[in-house]
């Protein structure tokens, strides 16, 4: 393999505790039921469709587009303020290491996340030069299980899909890898996904496979 692609949240770094607040403040204030469970839901997909699994519990009167552009940008500035609080601590230092070994081996590593906040998550970190590329909600219109936010990572790489793995935490974002006709490693909630085509424990496990 050329090329490792890695969704970030709940894989490079961990966030949902933020997600997870930030909507549960923009529901509460709308008087929509939501919880941990609602939550699971959103994970991996955009932020436009997060909002409509919330919906689901809306009982008020319908709503505008402007309206829904508005609670997603009311989410999103209460997540962006919580992820402001984050360091380079928030980065394990397995997996600065690891990424600095696949990176000495050759590999060329990208970023393949539906976020829009990537980039400004790697600045927090301290781990935007640790990437060759970054393919985001930013550059995509469709979310995991489409498989667009990995071609595009390959393409920004110039690595043919055949020659990229992508390591994802969320089932969606195996079938999504799958679909681009790229390898994949489930890791966290995917390492029991039996479509994934290596299945690993911690982040360092990746040197067995790269």
């Amino acid at each position: 393999m050329k090329a490792f692609i890695f969704d970030l949240d709940g894989v490079i770094v961990f966030t949902d505790k933020f997600h997870y607040q930030a909507w549960k403040k923009m529901a509460d204030e709308m008087g929509i039921y939501f919880d941990e469970t609602i939550n699971n839901r959103l994970r991996g997909v955009s932020r436009a469709e997060s909002l409509e699994i919330i919906l689901e519990k809306y009982e008020g009167e319908p709503l505008s587009g402007e309206k829904k552009a508005q609670m997603m940008e009311q989410k999103n500035c209460t997540y962006r303020e919580l992820l402001a609080t984050m360091t380079p601590d928030d980065v394990t230092e397995e997996v600065r290491e690891t990424l600095k070994r696949l990176r000495e081996r050759g590999h060329k590593l990208a970023i393949g996340s539906s976020s829009k906040n990537a980039g400004f998550i790697l600045d927090k970190v301290g781990l935007t030069d640790a990437f060759d590329a970054v393919s985001d909600g930013n550059n995509i219109t469709r979310s995991k299980p489409d498989p667009e936010v990995f071609v595009k990572a390959g393409e920004f790489l110039g690595v043919n899909p055949k020659e990229c793995i992508v390591v994802e935490d969320a089932y969606a974002g195996i079938d999504a890898a799958k679909a681009a006709g790229m390898a994949s490693v489930g890791i966290g909630d995917a390492s029991g996904y039996e479509k994934a085509d290596y299945r690993i424990e911690t982040f360092g496990e990746l040197l067995d496979i790269g």
